[in-house]
């Protein structure tokens, strides 16, 4: 914990953590206008939107170049003082892409267009944001309640995780993680919704590596903290679904038909 000279500064530094981010509405407020301003690039196709696909291209090296681009935080601390990035245009488009994505199984698995819409928003409410808000408060509260490392004085400025930039890590782990269990997934459905052996063992393969691949960006995006130490527990959950594979795969359990069937009226 930084600083643990005295007790007083760990009361301080535990009620500062619990202050809110006052860049967060801001943050919330660009989100939205970004959203009004994407959605009115691709209505009229003009020349602001390559803008928006240059911040979203820009982040796809998080999963090219296996979290290399988590470096750039450094600089963006140095530039900015802050480690969270405050353009939300990836956010934006990367939950269009879900809704995207998420349209394509209505209109492949659904038969109500009353459904669908339902389908849409709830994958977009549970999915990414709930979820997103749950995972980044949690990594948020554990590194600066328990990983940060013990500080040699009571002299060193005190740092700690933005709850932005846990939403950010959480995002930038959530899309390969989209690539493969939604994108490729909904290629290889038909596959995978079928009876048998091989569709089990082929469906907990993919959620296996989306799953270990998504901690294991989550990790990356921490590990890059200076500040925080012990960030290899963010590796443990990708042991936890190594292990549990095995017994869904033998257990018969399919992955891909239980949430076929969660969210499509249609039963596979």
């Amino acid at each position: 914990m930084l600083p643990t000279s005295s007790s007083k500064g760990r009361a301080s530094s535990s009620s500062s953590s619990s202050r809110p981010n006052p860049m967060l509405l801001p943050y919330l407020r660009r989100i939205i206008k970004t959203y009004s301003d994407v959605l009115g690039c691709i209505c009229a196709w003009n020349s602001e939107l390559p803008v928006f696909l240059f911040a979203f291209f820009g982040a796809l090296d998080v999963e090219l170049d296996n979290g290399c681009s988590y470096q750039h935080t450094k600089y963006h601390k140095q530039t900015k003082n802050q480690w969270a990035r405050d353009d939300p245009a990836f956010v934006v488009i990367c939950s269009l892409l879900l809704a995207i994505s998420t349209l394509a199984y209505c209109a492949a698995y659904d038969h109500s267009s009353a459904h669908a819409i339902f389908v849409v928003f709830s994958v977009l409410l549970f999915h990414f944001f709930l979820t997103g808000l749950f995972l980044a408060t949690f990594c948020w509260f554990l590194t600066n309640a328990y990983l940060r490392e013990e500080a040699p004085n009571s002299y060193v400025v005190e740092q700690r995780v933005e709850w932005m930039y846990a939403f950010d890590v959480h995002c930038n782990s959530f899309f390969p993680m989209f690539v493969l269990l939604y994108v490729i997934h909904y290629f290889l459905s038909p596959l995978l919704v079928a009876h048998g052996f091989i569709p089990v063992l082929l469906s907990n393969l993919l959620f296996m590596v989306g799953a270990s691949y998504y901690h294991y960006l989550n990790f990356l995006g921490y590990d890059v903290l200076p500040f925080l130490e012990r960030t290899t527990f963010f590796l443990y959950p990708i042991g936890v679904v190594i292990v549990l594979s095995p017994i869904l795969i033998l257990s018969g359990f399919n992955p891909s038909r239980y949430f076929m069937n969660v969210y499509f009226s249609r039963q596979i």
